[in-house]
């Protein structure tokens, strides 16, 4: 059936702030207690978007969470006014406050896995929100990511919608961070590739020394139950151990693949040749070639790997071995990087152009273009099913950024978020933001 994949980034937030709070992603610590721009953060991803969707991409926008999060903190014994739980809470638990407070939901690579009809059981788009219970601040999100996941993809007919996995760290889900697709055609029967950083059963298993695995093999194999997925066409990979105490916290970091291309670092993974045999015995039987394109360290470090974000980008295709590669501007930055970019794109590989794009808000916190995307397949009846109040085009570019214009600071810092104007600010702009894309009341603040 014919298919396309769109693209659903994550609208920044009002509270976009270098909290310092994603123990080990070096972006992340090195920025912390730095002044943010929450209303550059969010135009800078508009843009992305609506170039997307210029270029005559399907691309959609999933809103952002409510910051600070008043009900976790009150679920931490924090009791009286918003603006007393507020003063309490900067006093008491500073760090708590910045916690409850991250716009880290815009990074939506983390919001869910989500798997096409032509891979599922029941014909039925599948979507599964990712716990994150490696992080305080990224823990939170999974009620409030499933309920605006249901409000874009709303149709029971076509899409399924399950809980987050249990939130423990044996079930460590980063969501498609660390998952992506390989296939011949978006409509077909795909191959779904699914990397981890440890078995968290198997206490013999190797697992980095310094910074955590956050993602577990268990985690993804209880979403390929879950999803209805076949056997044969499921393949799994653990990531090099060496590389996430290097700064790589998810596999996107090091890797990325679209169709037939899979484009990652030598070493991404713990054994490349074994995910390539796996790869290729999967993909046994599509027309065409899975091409591998492998860099090399002598070619661009790990190190500048994650300065850059070179592999934290996005591939999306304009046809059959055709593709665009869109980066961030630290890529442009890095003579390494840019010259090995250069190189690709004159090459045989179907990546035959670069884009650049100017997110240095959201690189300052860790996240890239890749970060900020949610890729979902969709057949034309799935298309039409989806909330269209969500999808881009010129009117809500436009409405967007006047919204944005209207709601945001220019400028934030952590001190900021115990002031509860802030708060009344946030919550005005959902409000708002909830009838422009017709999302109905998701949050909590909607429902007291």
């Amino acid at each position: 059936m014919s298919a396309i994949e769109a693209n659903f980034d994550g609208l920044v937030g009002p509270t976009h702030n270098y909290g310092g709070l994603s123990f080990g992603n070096v972006a992340s610590l090195n920025n912390q207690a730095q002044a943010s721009n929450p209303k550059a953060a969010a135009k800078q991803g508009l843009v992305k978007m609506k170039a997307l969707a210029d270029m005559g991409f399907v691309q959609g926008v999933l809103a952002p969470h409510e910051r600070p999060h008043m009900p976790t903190l009150k679920s931490l014994g924090f009791t009286g006014t918003d603006a007393q739980i507020l003063a309490q809470a900067a006093k008491e638990a500073p760090h708590l406050l910045a916690g409850v407070s991250s716009a880290s939901c815009m990074w939506t690579a983390n919001a869910a896995t989500v798997s096409p009809s032509a891979d599922s059981a029941d014909g039925k788009i599948h979507f599964s929100p990712a716990n994150l219970v490696n992080k305080f601040h990224r823990a939170i999100e999974h009620p409030v990511t499933g309920a605006i996941l249901q409000a874009t993809f709303p149709s029971d007919r076509h899409f399924a919608h399950h809980k987050a996995l249990p939130s423990m760290d044996h079930f460590g889900d980063e969501g498609a961070a660390n998952h992506t697709r390989f296939c011949d055609e978006y409509g077909n029967q795909g191959i779904e590739f699914f990397v981890y950083g440890q078995e968290a059963f198997n206490a013999a298993a190797l697992k980095p020394s310094r910074f955590p695995a956050r993602h577990t093999l268990e985690a993804s194999q209880a979403v390929v139950r879950r999803h209805g997925l076949n056997a044969s066409h499921t393949v799994y990979a653990q990531q090099n151990p060496a590389v996430i105490d290097a700064g790589v916290f998810h596999n996107d970091v090091i890797a990325v693949g679209n169709r037939n291309v899979h484009f990652y670092h030598e070493e991404a993974f713990l054994s490349s040749a074994q995910m390539r045999q796996d790869l290729e015995q999967a993909w046994a039987g599509n027309q065409g070639k899975l091409h591998f394109i492998e860099v090399k360290s002598s070619e661009v470090s790990v190190e500048d790997c994650v300065k850059s974000y070179l592999f934290n980008s996005q591939l999306i295709s304009r046809g059959t071995d055709d593709m665009i590669i869109i980066v961030p501007g630290e890529c442009q930055n890095n003579a390494n990087v840019w010259a090995y970019l250069e190189a690709l794109k004159a090459g045989p590989s179907p990546i035959n152009e670069v884009q650049v794009y100017d997110l240095k808000q959201s690189m300052s916190n860790g996240g890239g273009p890749a970060c900020l995307r949610l890729r979902v397949v969709l057949n034309d009846a799935e298309r039409a099913a989806v909330n269209q109040s969500c999808l881009m085009n010129d009117d809500l570019f436009a409405r967007l950024n006047t919204w944005v214009d209207s709601h945001y600071r220019d400028r934030l810092l952590e001190s900021d978020l115990a002031d509860p104007q802030l708060l009344i600010e946030t919550r005005t702009a959902l409000d708002e933001l909830t009838k422009i894309m017709k999302l109905g009341s998701v949050y909590d603040f909607q429902k007291a």
